[in-house]
């Protein structure tokens, strides 16, 4: 279980609310980051939604690290697939 301090956000006019940075600095969430929003008996739960779903081990790294992988791959040659 992850202990968390809770914040207070006001709800602007359009409905958007703001993710404190600490906290969006300790997820890896950035600007343009796709988000999942539910409601779980009366609470909205946020989730960081994952581009890469085939497999289940997903979302440890950011979005400007898999492109910085995937560059170096091309520019490398390697296929990882085997």
């Amino acid at each position: 279980m992850t202990v968390s301090r809770s914040s207070k956000v006001r709800v602007k006019r359009k409905g958007q609310v703001t993710i404190p940075s600490e906290l969006r600095t300790r997820l890896g969430i950035e600007e343009g980051a796709l988000l999942e929003i539910e409601e779980q008996k009366g609470l909205i739960v946020l989730k960081l939604a994952h581009a890469l779903r085939g497999g289940e081990v997903v979302g440890e790294k950011t979005h400007k690290e898999v492109i910085r992988e995937l560059d170096q791959l091309r520019r490398t040659g390697v296929d990882r697939r085997g």
